[in-house]
């Protein structure tokens, strides 16, 4: 008979494997020596152990699922049970009891995953409804709302899956958002043909007064008139696009029709005023160089009724030159003015007793500061003595000033 530690061939041939529970036959060895009968069973074993082996590998460095481990494990368990091999199967049995806690412990760590995996998409999700609820509430930007709407159905698809329930319930809130959007938006639409149509018909009878007016020659109401229409059709909105341009050209051909007769009529009649606007620039030149020199105001305002009688006998302007000749001569009729004003405020009484109260005061203001100064230098004060003396030297100066204006007033 031949043995080793964990098993032996009889005489007769037959193969045992020794475990925990004693001996069992595990082959029978006819075609040599008995050695190699144990070694032959031995491969077997070792085979086993290789198995074990890659399944320790997996369920420690990939990630392998625990139910896909413990399917391994019953299978390899069976294997180990039945095994027809010679080894320590004691040994195979407690490693792969050491698996299966592995195993177990890995199922407790998926399933934490799962769940955290599970909050987390119920997280996105719930983000993304929320999204799609606030553009279907309060979105008036359809373009970009719709483009939006499609974005967060497009990121929904993408974002993993949370549990059964919640997955339905936040989905029935997604498509509720997506519906209300879409039905507000197609009311919106539908509101806005209304008020196209509203506004068209609103232009069509702008149009229809514009051509009405186009032919007037009454030139000032009617002009008056086509801005006021203007106005109302800016205020009116806009019809749909296609209304809208066949409508303003309608308008704006009646309005050219009207300004460019006024127009002509005007361009004519300017023509006919240049005689005046010459007789004007010649007034103008003679009233530049005339009312300047004259220093008596009365005299000057005289001399300017004259060139005004003048002004109005030369008649109406053409409208280029109105605001040029028209504004210079104001200028000249403004200078004149001013200067009979300041004459006036020069010589009324109010005035020069302003003027007189001024001087007396300073002069008042002299005599007391002359007085400190002088008692100043007398107790050796030099500080207080010059601060008068500064005092004294600006009241004088403002003196001089006030008498100059009183004597001019005289």
């Amino acid at each position: 008979m031949t043995t080793d530690p964990w098993g032996r061939v009889d005489d007769d041939g037959t193969v045992y494997v020794r475990t925990s529970e004693g001996e069992r036959v595990v082959g029978s060895w006819q075609a040599g020596a008995p050695e190699e009968a144990l070694a032959f069973f031995r491969k077997k074993y070792d085979s086993l152990v290789t198995q074990v082996e890659l399944l320790e590998k997996r369920l420690r460095s990939t990630d392998l699922s625990a139910s896909s481990a413990m399917a391994g494990i019953d299978k390899l368990r069976a294997s180990v049970n039945e095994a027809n091999a010679v080894g320590d199967l004691d040994s195979l049995s407690r490693r792969l009891d050491t698996l299966a806690e592995r195993a177990e412990e890995r199922k407790v760590e998926q399933k934490q995953a799962q769940e955290q995996a599970r909050d987390k998409a119920r997280d996105v999700k719930e983000r993304i409804v929320a999204e799609a609820e606030r553009v279907a509430a309060e979105t008036t930007h359809w373009k970009s709302g719709s483009e939006r709407m499609s974005q967060l159905i497009e990121e929904w698809k993408k974002a993993p899956r949370a549990d059964r329930p919640t997955e339905q319930a936040l989905w029935k809130r997604m498509s509720a958002a997506r519906n209300s959007f879409s039905k507000r938006r197609k009311a919106y639409f539908a509101n806005l043909d209304q008020q196209r149509d509203e506004v068209r018909v609103a232009k069509e009878a702008l149009v229809v007064e514009a051509e009405s007016m186009s032919h007037s020659t009454d030139w000032g109401p009617t002009a008056r008139a086509y801005r006021d229409l203007m106005q109302r059709w800016k205020a009116s909105g806009r019809a749909d696009r296609a209304s809208e341009d066949k409508l303003w050209a309608r308008f704006k051909a009646a309005q050219d029709t009207f300004f460019d007769a006024r127009n002509a009529v005007f361009a004519e009649r300017d023509a006919e005023l240049r005689v005046n606007a010459e007789a004007k620039e010649k007034i103008l030149e003679q009233a530049k160089a005339e009312i300047p020199q004259i220093e008596d105001p009365r005299r000057a305002r005289t001399r300017l009724r004259e060139f005004q009688e003048a002004w109005e006998e030369a008649g109406q302007l053409p409208r280029d030159m109105r605001d040029q000749l028209e504004g210079a001569f104001r200028r000249i009729e403004d200078g004149v003015r001013q200067n009979e004003q300041a004459e006036w405020e020069r010589t009324s009484p109010e005035a020069r007793a302003r003027a007189q109260g001024t001087v007396d005061q300073l002069s008042s203001a002299i005599a007391d500061l002359e007085s400190k100064f002088e008692k100043a230098r007398a107790k050796g004060d030099e500080r207080k003595a010059k601060e008068h003396e500064e005092a004294l030297e600006a009241r004088r100066s403002w003196l001089a000033e006030a008498q100059k204006a009183l004597d001019e007033m005289s």
